[in-house]
């Protein structure tokens, strides 16, 4: 995981976002999401976020199974790692494209919220360090159950130490992330695409 290095808005210790990049937000505030005249791209984005705050709390919920004693590690591994490979290509893919499709373009049709999207393209850079992190340890606990090493157990734990680490960070990029591209999507899709 990268380190603030001062940066106040780094996504490890950001709580939130400054007024400046919610500019929009005032035009089309969240208790407006809801409504049946959002634009689709807004409601098909939203949906794509609630499906990765599902699966992480899914994973999650998997590992606490094991934690709890309900699962042995076969079992863990039975579930978790297909899991953890679905979530880690479907979040890699999605801010492949955000990156290098829809920030560009966000950029060029809302001046004003560049600097937040240039933050939104910050955190992916922090967030793929989690998604490294989650990989590696997957990996050595995959390993580990293939050849019954005994440090499957170890290598489970730091699993769910992984998972339990990231959430909040990616839970934070994804709130933040719809606070600042939402409003203009939905009041401005025919611009984007």
């Amino acid at each position: 995981m990268s380190e603030p290095a001062g940066d106040p808005l780094h996504l490890t210790i950001r709580a939130g976002l400054p007024d400046d990049m919610r500019v929009l937000l005032a035009d089309y505030p969240r208790e407006r999401w809801g409504e049946p005249t959002l634009a689709e791209m807004a409601r098909f984005w939203l949906g794509v976020h609630d499906n990765f705050r599902r699966h992480h709390a899914h994973m999650v919920a998997i590992a606490d199974h094991w934690r709890s004693g309900h699962s042995d590690l076969r079992g863990l591994h039975g579930r978790l790692i297909p899991s953890v490979d679905q979530f880690l290509q479907h979040l890699d893919m999605h801010h492949r494209i955000e990156s290098g499709q829809y920030f560009p373009i966000f950029r060029r049709v809302e001046p004003r919220i560049a600097h937040g999207v240039d933050l939104l393209d910050r955190d992916h850079d922090a967030v793929h360090a989690d998604l490294e992190a989650l990989l590696q340890a997957a990996i050595a606990f995959h390993q580990d159950i293939q050849t019954d090493a005994a440090s499957a157990g170890d290598n489970a734990s730091r699993l769910a130490e992984v998972l339990d680490a990231m959430g909040p960070r990616v839970l934070r990029h994804l709130h933040d992330e719809e606070e600042i591209v939402i409003p203009l999507i939905a009041t401005r899709a025919d611009e984007i695409g």
